[in-house]
């Protein structure tokens, strides 16, 4: 007789309704703010938190051009940016309001930017923090490691 094990299932909260926007120049801020707060995390565990500098690298790379705003039920809920390469796109600036994540909104927009990207026959680049939980996301969605530093991790997705 076997003994099957059944594991405690997660209220799942369904994904809000959501769409994107072009950023505005007067976005800057509150991106800049988000970014802090979501990345503080992963910055502190690896010993790389400033509170003035995650702003400031936001705002001096901040491009309304190649940036949306995530909106979900009406309110601001993040952004993404996807700038152009000599070889594809780069994924940038990919945060959400940490009360969304895990309810299915990131691999939303995910899904929606590299649909746009694929039919374009784009690659896409993207750097993310060693150890993040947003490395899995972007695995799930067919990136793969391209290589590793002590910070970053790079990876990349061929046009699907």
């Amino acid at each position: 007789m076997s003994t099957r094990i059944e594991r405690p299932q997660r209220a799942q909260v369904p994904a809000p309704q959501w769409t994107l926007r072009a950023a505005e120049p007067t976005d800057v801020e509150p991106i800049a703010e988000l970014r802090a707060t979501v990345m503080r995390p992963d910055l502190e565990r690896l010993g790389r938190y400033d509170e003035h500098r995650v702003r400031r690298r936001l705002r001096d790379a901040f491009s309304p051009r190649h940036t949306s705003v995530i909106v979900a039920e009406g309110a601001f809920a993040g952004c993404v940016a996807l700038r152009p390469a000599d070889d594809g796109l780069w994924l940038e600036h990919f945060y959400l309001a940490p009360a969304l994540q895990g309810r299915g909104l990131g691999s939303a927009v995910l899904r929606t930017l590299l649909a746009r990207t694929d039919a374009g026959g784009d690659l896409v680049r993207l750097n993310v923090l060693r150890g993040s939980a947003a490395q899995r996301l972007y695995e799930r969605h067919g990136f793969s490691v391209e290589n590793e530093g002590p910070v970053d991790v790079f990876m990349v997705r061929q046009a699907g």
